[in-house]
């Protein structure tokens, strides 16, 4: 099957190593980024100019312009990470031709600590829990001292964070412009195959078995039990996918649930300059490096502990290896922009056509 975003990424590199080459000159490169990036983050009432160095406080400083010999490697790092996101936004607009307006109903998922001047995107599967704890404890005025104390549901109480959406355009575009900004995101067919698991596999999950899961059982599924139709406990990964890919979903449904929707849907990175992007394959070292540039890193530490039941991309292999090609390839197109966005390679147990 053809990539075209991953083509069209690889031939911009060409061209900007050529470029450079004949014009023997890094700031320029510098420049093209920006020059071709910014046009498409301005038509957006809602862009941040810049790359925001002024009026962001210490974080932003750290960030741009580490004064700690020791942060460089990581501001390097993360400076990749933003030039691959502006890269494929640009990239994305020039082959979709699409323009996109964001309204205050879009930032629903950006959480807001005003104290540290702090905007935080979540995205459900990628640590959002623990990423909703620590933000509690910096937006608690000392109400919470430890995360891991506040329980997972009190966590994902929408009245105990203040979201972007709340505020008016004026205060939303000052709060773009002036605070630090950023997200995390895991590898996509990981992350599907972590929310399936958890939304559909799990008996706990009963109003997901009866919102979504009867309608994938009527639809998808040949000779259904009244069992199954009832209670749509029973999903198998194969109607999941067939519910995803099909064009009457979204048509029906409305938009995708926010716990497969991509990340780039759900945080707009490309109407929306994100500081910085963490992974989470490198959760822990890219949660403390945020907590440190807000300057909480010695009092307050992201929680680690390692979940014997993480979804991995092995456990994704098995989860595919039951779907067909053809099926493989829509859902990677559906995915396609988070892959290429985030800088995560083509899974090698996809059989794409």
């Amino acid at each position: 099957m053809k990539q075209p975003l991953a083509e069209l990424m690889r031939m911009s590199r060409i061209c900007r190593m050529v470029l450079a080459t004949c014009l023997g000159s890094f700031v320029l490169v510098i420049f093209y980024f920006q020059s071709m990036f910014q046009p498409v983050m301005r038509r957006d009432p809602f862009v941040a100019d810049g790359c925001c160095r002024k009026g962001s406080g210490n974080a932003l400083q750290e960030l741009y312009n580490p004064s700690q010999p020791e942060w460089s490697g990581a501001a390097v790092l993360h400076e990749a990470r933003r030039e691959q996101v502006a890269e494929a936004c640009r990239l994305h607009s020039a082959a979709s031709r699409k323009r996109r307006v964001l309204t205050p109903a879009d930032l629903k998922h950006l959480v807001v600590d005003e104290e540290h001047e702090l905007i935080y995107c979540y995205v459900p599967k990628v640590a959002c829990t623990n990423w909703k704890r620590v933000m509690m404890v910096l937006t608690g005025r000392g109400k919470y001292s430890d995360p891991m104390e506040i329980p997972s549901n009190e966590a994902h109480v929408p009245s105990n964070l203040k979201t972007l959406n709340q505020y008016s355009i004026a205060e939303i575009n000052h709060r773009l412009k002036t605070y630090f900004k950023f997200l995390f995101v895991r590898e996509p067919f990981e992350r599907l195959v972590s929310a399936y698991r958890n939304k559909f596999t799990l008996k706990y999950n009963a109003s997901f078995h009866k919102r979504f899961g009867t309608r994938i059982v009527r639809r998808y599924r040949k000779n259904a039990t009244r069992e199954a139709l009832a209670g749509g406990d029973d999903v198998a990964f194969r109607e999941f996918v067939e519910y995803l890919v099909d064009p009457g979903t979204r048509r029906s449904d409305g938009p995708p649930n926010e716990h497969w929707q991509t990340a780039s849907q759900l945080c707009h990175p490309c109407h929306i300059r994100y500081d910085l992007v963490g992974k989470y394959e490198s959760l822990e070292d890219d949660a403390n490096y945020v907590l440190r540039l807000i300057g909480v890193g010695g009092a307050l530490r992201f929680p680690s502990y390692a979940k014997s039941t993480r979804t991995t991309d092995a456990m994704a292999a098995q989860f595919f290896s039951n779907i067909s090609g053809q099926r493989q390839a829509e859902l990677y197109r559906l995915y396609e922009l988070d892959f290429v966005m985030f800088n995560y390679t083509t899974p090698s147990y996809l059989k794409l056509e």
